[in-house]
């Protein structure tokens, strides 16, 4: 049997009027580019002619039950016998008659070819105005902040890769945030990535788009900051940390005069949540770590992991046991100084702020005891995954 160099990948859902160009394209370049070669329809359910008219223009196709545009082409890259596959929409924005590039790439060893609209071009009408200046770019730009990668066009549907290299990365999204999972995993095992400039076209169909601007949207945002505890709960919780434990320790001693207002008791009962909060968001940031870790779908080399190394269970017993002891230490002492005044009303001012840092001290303590054994336990019977991960 003749191997197969590249597949050429499209998820269908009713997209009888654009299939036969997309698939004419691909097989023309195919041909043209005398690569053997095949085009694979992952059908997701398609009720109008889709499947009937792939199957007489020669694809293969594969009906796939699950719903989502990243349940298709998990299935369809499956499905591939290719050792590449190119993967584009099938709605005629993309062009299948120019993938040299891709191609070339490809051979010559990258992992991972990423096409970019925005640096070939965006014809008039091929994208909408909030997704080419507010959607694309800034999720780009956070997929870039979050994770190593120089990727400038983090959901564009054009894309060439190793189907071996992507199917070890064991990618599970269903949805529309399958592209970003793709190039984030990719980013953090460190595949060879490279990006392409291509063309867009305005799609050749009459009707709405699968994709929906919010939902989807929200859905590439919400895997974004999912994916990166280290973002989305561990900085902040550490700023508030440290801002909350810095205000207090200034607060106990004194108010703070602004100016236009006073800092007083009132705002070191804040800054003590604030504290409390920042140390409980970095405790779930390293927990949701291990969790993902777990499963395979973060990273186990990430900072909020790697505290582990110097966070056992002893040492956060420890820390935890002594941050009680000093706090009931001060309860004690506000306790002898109430009962100088036969337990009678205390001035306010004075007497909370001694009694707030001492109550933060006895919960910081009880946090971190409590997670340390929490945190021991998922690493005790946590499975074991891959370090590339």
């Amino acid at each position: 049997m003749t191997q197969i160099e590249l597949s050429i990948v499209m998820p269908c859902l009713n997209e009888a009027k654009t299939l036969p160009q997309c698939i004419s394209k691909a097989m023309a370049y195919l041909e043209s580019a005398n690569i053997v070669g095949e085009v694979v329809i992952a059908d997701n359910g398609s009720t109008d002619d889709s499947v009937a008219v792939a199957e007489s223009l020669g694809a293969r196709v594969l009906p796939v039950s699950e719903r989502g545009y990243g349940a298709a082409l998990r299935a369809g890259i499956s499905f591939a016998r290719g050792e590449f596959v190119i993967m584009g929409d099938a709605d005629d924005s993309y062009d299948f008659s120019s993938l040299d590039e891709f191609v070339s790439e490809l051979r010559s060893g990258t992992q991972l070819v990423m096409g970019n609209r925005f640096k070939g071009g965006i014809e008039k009408g091929a994208m909408p105005f909030l997704h080419r200046y507010l959607g694309n770019p800034v999720l780009s730009f956070v997929g870039r902040l979050f994770f190593p990668s120089n990727i400038g066009d983090f959901h564009c549907g054009l894309r060439g890769f190793h189907r071996q290299a992507i199917l070890d990365l064991g990618l599970k999204s269903s949805g529309m945030e399958f592209a970003s999972e793709m190039v984030v995993k990719a980013s953090l095992v460190e595949l060879s990535m490279i990006e392409v400039p291509i063309v867009l076209h305005p799609d050749g169909r009459n009707r709405a788009p699968h994709l929906n601007t919010w939902r989807d949207g929200w859905r590439h945002l919400r895997f974004l900051l999912i994916f990166s505890p280290r973002w989305m709960f561990f900085y902040p919780g550490l700023l508030a940390f440290v801002v909350g434990l810095l205000l207090s320790v200034v607060l106990v001693e004194t108010p703070i005069d602004m100016g236009v207002a006073i800092l007083d008791i009132h705002t070191l009962l804040y800054s003590a949540g604030l504290t409390i909060v920042g140390l409980q968001m970095m405790f779930f940031a390293v927990l949701v770590q291990l969790i993902g870790k777990g499963f395979g779908n973060l990273p186990a080399r990430d900072q909020p992991s790697r505290l582990l190394g110097v966070f056992t269970l002893e040492r956060g017993l420890v820390l935890g046991v002594a941050l009680i002891f000093v706090g009931l230490v001060w309860t004690g002492s506000a306790v002898m100084e109430w009962r100088e005044v036969n337990f009678s009303e205390l001035e306010p001012k004075v007497a909370m702020r001694q009694t707030i840092p001492a109550v933060l001290l006895v919960i910081l303590g009880a946090q971190t005891a409590l997670h340390s054994f929490v945190l021991s336990a998922v690493q005790m019977f946590q499975p074991e995954v891959s370090e590339d991960l």
